[in-house]
């Protein structure tokens, strides 16, 4: 089995959406990262030395390849990521190797049987 990490930076107020989104799409888990920062094309402005850019979530995902682009495609459409910039982005990374599944591979298995 081949799996994929999906990362998703997501505004504090979308986090519950993108894992709701993600479950639906078939993942089996998820870790949740609070707080971190992030700048787009152009920089958040500041007033007096305060940053007014919010915090964001990273969440990660780490879920079978043949799950991962539906997932991707689910968690950027909850977090309407194509709708203005600034929403949040979603990326995958190949994983070479994982352990630690076991209890969750039966079900991946049968959540992927049709697609193999």
């Amino acid at each position: 089995m081949k799996f994929k990490l999906i990362i998703a930076l997501v505004d504090v107020d979308q986090t519950d959406a993108a894992l709701e989104a993600a479950r639906a799409g078939g993942a089996t888990g998820s870790t949740v990262i609070t707080s971190a920062r992030g700048e787009g094309l152009k920089p958040a402005k500041t007033f007096l030395g305060l940053d007014l850019e919010g915090t964001r979530d990273m969440v990660l995902l780490l879920v079978e390849e043949h799950l991962s682009r539906d997932i991707l495609e689910q968690v950027a459409s909850a977090c309407h990521f194509d709708d203005s910039p600034g929403n949040g982005i979603a990326f995958q990374l190949d994983i070479e190797d994982a352990v630690g599944l076991t209890s969750q591979i039966g079900t991946i298995s049968s959540e992927i049987e049709d697609q193999l």
